[in-house]
């Protein structure tokens, strides 16, 4: 008996309380879940950022900008994620767990709010230019737009810094560590947050998202009008129109996905919060079920805008120009003779 209290008290603390290895004396199926999901998005993300400055075409529109703050948030969201994984791998033991499980979950609350604030700013962009056209760019410069970035950092970083002054838990990414785990969420903290974040991001998007499809079916629907009782006029007219409404869908599909995956997350977290329902898995799935989405944001992109697929594959031939020009040489190509024009 004493010995099995003491094979319990040596066993790493597992949340799950399933997939422990004694082999490998760590939580198998959570390191797998968290690993899998780390590389994932880490190399994602670093294609987007790569295509990104490869590709001018990307740059014409300013949700580019966004899209890229959104790239480097998710990356860094990956790049945070080792920080679990080195813990169930036992390489942080000498750290302050209680430090360490805070930081962490502060920062991907900080990251995800910024995709989230972003993305309720491309929805803002995107209304801007359809509804008002002729005085978008006065209105969306780039001076605007860089500090409309910083506020978004500068604002996420606000929010969610009450976690250090014992106001309750930001979420549960944390929770593999057993100090996270057993740290409590405060209803007070949550209603902040879901009233300073969640609900205005998510009321932003609904509200431009629905006003922008609603004109562009306004505007296709006077072409075709306009198209069957005169004749085709002006054709750059409705392929702008076009152009506007795919580019409007790409990004609704990336905000929907979004919202999809990070809705779960939500509703446990107020359940949670309000002591009406408390799990174990339901709070492992639903958060790394959300933070999946910092992987999806970049595959919703790279099949959905052909500008962005044009890059990929411009990146994809420099890489194998390089790979060609490092190659050894054999022996080298004889001259070509002079033509003789006549």
């Amino acid at each position: 008996m004493n010995t099995t209290e003491l094979n319990h008290s040596t066993e790493p603390f597992c949340l799950l309380d399933i997939g422990y290895s004694q082999i490998f004396n760590t939580c198998l199926l959570e390191v797998g879940v968290i690993f899998f999901l780390t590389v994932l998005i880490i190399s994602g993300n670093l294609v987007v950022i790569f295509v990104f400055h490869c590709a001018p075409l990307l740059s014409h529109h300013t949700t580019s900008s966004f899209i890229q703050t959104m790239a480097y948030a998710d990356f860094l969201v990956g790049v945070s994620c080792l920080i679990p994984s080195l813990s169930l791998l036992h390489h942080l033991e000498g750290f302050n767990e209680k430090l360490t499980c805070m930081v962490f979950s502060y920062m991907v609350c900080v990251l995800k709010s910024v995709s989230m604030a972003s993305l309720a700013c491309v929805s803002i962009d995107r209304y801007v230019a359809i509804t008002r056209p002729l005085s978008y760019t006065a209105l969306v410069t780039p001076c605007r737009l860089r500090t409309c970035i910083t506020l978004i950092w500068l604002y996420s970083a606000l929010i969610f810094l009450p976690t250090f002054f014992d106001w309750g838990k930001p979420g549960y990414h944390g929770d593999v560590f057993k100090w996270c785990s057993s740290w409590d969420t405060q209803p007070l903290f949550t209603a902040f947050i879901v009233a300073a974040l969640y609900a205005p991001a998510a009321f932003t998007v609904c509200f431009t998202y629905a006003h922008i499809f609603r004109i562009c079916r306004q505007h296709t629907r006077q072409i075709s009008e306009r198209r069957a009782r005169f004749g085709p006029q002006d054709p750059e007219t409705g392929e702008q129109a076009c152009t506007d409404k795919r580019y409007a869908t790409v990004l609704f599909r990336i905000t929907s996905v979004f919202y999809l995956l990070w809705l779960p997350y939500i509703i446990y977290f107020l359940l949670e919060s309000a002591g009406i329902y408390h799990h174990a898995i339901a709070s492992f799935l639903t958060t790394w079920l959300a933070i999946s989405n910092s992987f999806c944001n970049c595959l919703i992109y790279s099949l959905s805008n052909s500008a962005f697929r044009k890059g990929l594959k411009r990146l994809c031939l420099l890489c194998l120009q390089r790979t060609d020009t490092k190659k050894p040489l054999g022996d080298p190509p004889a001259p070509p003779r002079p033509a003789c024009h006549v």
